[in-house]
C-alpha cells in the first residue's frame, strides 16, 4: 500500500524558509499510533494526516511525540498540497474538520494562501516559577492564552538575541511560550519565536496557531487589526495577520521541497 507524501515549506519565502511540515494524504482511516509513528519517522515540527470526506477533507497534526488540537503551518502546506496535486480547484476553499472546528483556506489573487482559524485571546498571568530563569530576560508582561505563555518583551532586540534554556521550558505546565515585540525595523509591525520542547519541538521555525494569539493581543496594543509578523527562528517566516471578529485570517506562501510515497 502506498500513500503520497510530500515535504512542504510553509510561511515561506524561498525554499528551506518557513516552517517544514510533512502532508501525508490517506486513503482510509488510520489508528492514532501509525500516525503517530510516522510523524516520529518524519521528525518534522508537525505532519498532518488528510483524509478526504464528503464535505471536505479531515486533518490532523502529530509532532515528533503527540497529537496537536491547532497547528497553521501544517495546515497551509495541506491547502497547497492539495492545491498543487490539482486535488481542489485552485477557485474552490479548502474545508478542513480538525479537533479546533471547522477550518478553511483559500487561495488569495497573489499566490498565497490566507487561513481563517480561531483568534486565540490570553490574559495576564504571574510568569510561572522557573520561566525567567529559562528565558534569560524579564519580560515587561507574560501572559496565558488557549495553548500558550505569551511573553511580552521590551524591544526587538530581545526577542532575536534571546537564548533561552530549551530544558528548563520544558518544565513549565505549557504547550509552549512565546516571546514577542513590537517591530521598530519598518518591514514588520510584531516578532516573535516559538518554544516547544515539550512537545519534541525547541524552536518552531514559524508558528500559524501562536499568531492567533499575537495577532489579537497586539490589535489591543497596536489599535488596528491587520499586521505582518516575522517570526524570527533560524530559516525566518512571514505571517500576514487580520483579526475579523472572532476569527483570525493566516496568510503566507507554501513551498514543496520534496514529493515522496510512504510505503508502511
Amino acid at each position: 500500500m502506498t500513500l503520497p507524501l510530500h515535504l512542504i515549506d510553509a510561511f515561506a519565502s524561498g525554499p528551506f524558509t518557513g516552517n517544514p511540515a510533512a502532508v501525508v494524504l490517506l486513503d482510509a482511516v488510520r489508528p492514532d499510533r501509525w500516525m503517530q509513528s510516522v510523524a516520529s519517522e518524519m521528525k518534522q515540527s508537525e505532519t498532518a494526516f488528510v483524509l478526504p470526506q464528503e464535505d471536505g477533507f479531515s486533518l490532523r497534526w502529530f509532532t515528533p511525540v503527540e497529537e496537536m488540537d491547532l497547528c497553521g503551518h501544517a495546515t497551509l502546506a495541506s491547502a497547497h498540497f492539495l492545491y498543487k496535486t490539482r486535488r481542489l480547484a485552485v477557485e474552490a476553499p479548502a474545508r478542513f474538520h480538525s479537533r479546533s472546528g471547522l477550518l478553511t483556506a483559500h487561495r488569495t489573487d497573489d499566490g498565497s494562501i490566507m487561513l481563517d482559524f480561531p483568534g486565540l485571546p490570553s490574559a495576564p498571568i504571574v510568569a510561572p516559577a522557573g520561566l525567567i530563569a529559562a528565558l534569560g530576560v524579564t519580560p515587561k508582561e507574560v501572559r496565558q492564552s488557549t495553548y500558550d505563555i505569551l511573553c511580552v518583551l521590551h524591544d526587538e532586540r530581545d526577542v532575536l538575541e534571546l537564548a533561552p534554556d530549551f530544558a528548563a521550558i520544558a518544565r513549565i505546565r505549557t504547550r509552549g511560550v512565546i516571546v514577542t515585540a513590537s517591530s521598530t525595523s519598518g518591514h514588520h509591525d510584531f516578532v516573535s519565536r516559538c518554544f516547544y520542547p515539550g512537545t519534541g519541538v525547541p524552536e518552531d521555525p514559524v508558528t500559524g496557531s501562536a499568531h492567533c494569539a499575537m495577532a489579537v493581543y497586539w490589535r489591543t496594543v497596536l489599535g488596528r487589526s491587520a499586521f505582518r509578523a516575522f517570526q524570527a527562528s533560524s530559516r525566518g517566516g512571514i505571517v500576514g495577520c487580520a483579526v475579523v471578529g472572532d476569527r483570525v485570517q493566516l496568510s503566507g506562501r507554501a513551498i514543496t521541497t520534496v514529493k515522496g510515497t510512504l510505503l508502511a
